[in-house]
């Protein structure tokens, strides 16, 4: 596998701690003031702990003015995929352009059943998110003709779209499966699994599957951005271990061997995001840029 070239990004992957509020807002614009390129939450709505993702997404892109804001996916069950597409648009307005859409097909379906959102199989959920991606990008299309979609999970019966975001929007997936890796290649702008759920040997195979559906859609693999999610301290961690040096070193690796480009670190506050900021992402370009220079 090989080096897409894409642009390098570095940013933090937030959980929403609704005990530390103060602490996610000081750590975005912390984010923000040290020069990374994206500020992520995750999205699990039926976690009784956990803030709304988009109200916090909200506040975060109100209090910055650069950085970039997505949700870590986005739950798809229990945000339909017009309301989803307009707050999504809406946020963009009023940030300056500055919101991208990480969305998943699901998972925890008792906790799903129990607020009241569909129980869907694994099969069900991929055939879901297929329906709803374009449903999505034709609400964004404002001016067009009211909205029309009958399919299997969302039937849509002349709704108006609108409004437009203020930039062309990024759909991300986070999927790992063979057909989700599939609809990644065919419509997703963007792949965001998680160190964790995917081991790095894995990451070859994901990409092969990817690569051959997007050429299969009549697109280039290099249309599909190549993201992770990583996790661990600068001592020790399950994840990544070590000194920032040795995390530099392997996600330059993973950037010029498997075309990985984005990195989110999960992040406890302040402190860590500093670091990675300051010791780990400009070490990663230096990197990156003297092997592409060559």
């Amino acid at each position: 596998m090989a080096d897409y070239g894409h642009d390098l990004r570095f940013g933090v992957f937030l959980t929403p701690l609704a005990e530390h509020p103060q602490t996610l807002l000081e750590t975005a614009t912390v984010a923000e003031q040290e020069g990374l390129d994206l500020v992520t939450c995750q999205d699990h709505p039926y976690q009784s702990r956990f803030l709304d993702t988009w109200t916090l997404l909200s506040v975060i892109a109100a209090r910055t003015e650069r950085v970039r804001v997505a949700p870590n996916v986005a739950d798809l069950p229990l945000r339909t995929p017009v309301m989803l597409a307009r707050a999504v648009a809406s946020l963009d307005i009023l940030s300056g352009g500055r919101i991208e859409l990480g969305i998943g097909a699901g998972a925890f379906w008792d906790a799903i059943a129990a607020m009241g959102g569909p129980r869907r199989t694994p099969g069900e959920a991929v055939d879901a998110l297929a329906e709803a991606l374009p449903i999505i990008r034709a609400t964004w299309a404002a001016g067009g003709r009211g909205l029309r979609f009958d399919g299997d999970h969302y039937k849509i019966a002349g709704a108006r779209p609108g409004p437009a975001p203020a930039h062309d929007i990024e759909i991300w997936v986070g999927g790992y499966k063979p057909r989700m890796l599939a609809l990644t290649g065919a419509q997703a702008d963007g792949w965001l699994p998680s160190l964790g759920y995917i081991d790095i040997e894995d990451i070859p195979a994901a990409n092969a599957r990817i690569d051959a559906a997007a050429e299969e859609a009549g697109r280039s693999p290099r249309d599909v951005r190549r993201m992770l999610n990583i996790g661990g301290t600068f001592g020790s961690g399950e994840q990544l271990k070590g000194p920032p040096a040795g995390w530099a070193d392997l996600l330059a690796d993973l950037t010029l061997r498997e075309g990985i480009s984005t990195y989110l670190m999960a992040v406890d506050g302040p402190e860590e995001t500093r670091r990675f900021a300051a010791e780990v992402a400009p070490a990663v370009r230096e990197q990156v840029a003297a092997a592409r220079g060559g």
